[in-house]
Order: structure tokens, then sequence, then C-alpha cells
């Protein structure tokens, strides 16, 4: 006699290849392949928004970093000017 845990095995395999077979159909029919395609354009508009923002921050950190730059070259030469003034101070009072 067939135990009936032995039939729920059974069944509950028959089970998972009909939902299997099932699922194939469903994943490879055109409605599906329309979903994939618009979900997959989708990604790609995104991905350029993403890029357009990070092209657009990246060329504003090379702003504020050339900026900054200069704003350090133009105390260095204050700052060296200003040393040869007291330089020459103490020259003249030297004398």
């Amino acid at each position: 006699m067939i135990d009936i845990s032995k039939l729920k095995c059974l069944g509950i395999f028959a089970g998972g290849v009909l939902f299997g077979t099932a699922g194939i159909k469903l994943l490879s029919s055109k409605d599906a392949k329309k979903v994939y395609t618009n979900c997959t354009a989708a990604a790609l508009r995104a991905k350029d928004c993403v890029m357009k923002t990070a092209t657009t921050v990246q060329e504003n950190a090379e702003d504020i970093l050339a900026e900054a730059k200069m704003i350090n070259e133009e105390r260095a030469a204050k700052e060296a000017a200003s040393v040869q003034e007291d330089e020459c101070d103490e020259q003249t009072v030297e004398e």
C-alpha cells in the first residue's frame, strides 16, 4: 500500500514541475518581454541622469580646487612680499 507521506511528496514534486513549466512560459511571453524592455530602458535613462549629475559635481569640484590653489598662491605671494618688506626695513634701520 502507498503511504500518504509518499503521495504528498509526489504531489509536491508534480506541483513544482507544473509551476516551473508555467513560470517559464510566463517569463518567456511577449508581454513579459515588453516589461523587461521597458524596465531596461528606464534603467538606462536613470544611468544617463546619474552620469550627468556626476559630471556636474566633478566639474564643480575641479573649479573649487583651481580657485583654492589660486587663493593659496596669492597668499604665498603676499607673505613673500611682506617678508621682503620686513627685510628691507631691518636693513634700513641697521644703516
